[in-house]
């Protein structure tokens, strides 16, 4: 029990800083925030943090081996990441004004409030068609975690870095859905979706970039 706990508290400590870098799924939760408020936000947060089960799960299968030891199958995910990352960035480009309500944190109208599916499935696939996540989980996995540790301890490890994504979004969604920080937005909406765009976008070509080591 005793060098399990010290292999959850290693992942962890490495987790933490990849958690905490501004990638596609922050930008994501950051959206989702202002534009479409704190329902949506947390929702789409507990997309990204049940995606991160679906990478932990090949990873330990041993899939995320062949997936980053194959151009092929490393670019058919490369390449569907892109496609999703700017595909999200033109729609958010092509936004609308969106009214926010700083007093409520919902965004949105209820006849207009974005659904719990998409609100979740926009962060599940954001997280799920990243294929950075193959090396980061197979590289922390195959040097933290010993090869004989218990496959059932294995994903008990992968639910509480899951756990832990899903509350610092939250967090985040929480946060950003204050009525002070909603009032500070609430002018800059048409802006907020276009910079998004752009951030999208610019991630996808720098997926796009991305080569299997």
């Amino acid at each position: 029990m005793h060098t399990y706990l010290i292999e959850l508290a290693s992942l962890m400590a490495i987790f933490f800083f990849g958690i905490i870098s501004p990638g596609a799924d922050f930008a994501m939760v950051l959206r989702q925030s202002i534009v479409h408020g704190r329902r949506s936000a947390v929702i789409t947060s507990f997309g990204i943090g049940t995606s991160l089960m679906v990478h932990v799960s090949y990873t330990i299968l041993g899939l995320g081996l062949i997936i980053s030891q194959s151009i092929y199958l490393f670019n058919i995910v490369k390449w569907c990441g892109v496609a999703y990352l700017v595909y999200i960035g033109i729609k958010a480009l092509r936004a609308g004004k969106t009214e926010i309500d700083p007093g409520m944190g919902t965004g949105l109208t209820p006849a207009k409030r974005q659904s719990a599916p998409k609100a979740f499935g926009l962060g599940f696939m954001a997280n799920v068609l990243n294929p950075k996540a193959v090396f980061f989980f197979l590289s922390i996995f195959s040097t933290v975690v010993n090869a004989h540790t218990p496959m059932v301890v294995k994903f008990g490890y992968g639910l509480v870095m899951a756990a832990s994504l899903i509350l610092w979004f939250v967090g985040v969604s929480l946060f950003m859905t204050t009525p002070r920080m909603r009032a500070a937005f609430s002018r800059a909406s048409q802006w907020i979706d276009r910079i998004s765009g752009v951030v999208f976008i610019g991630l996808g070509i720098k997926l796009a970039t991305e080569r299997a080591v």
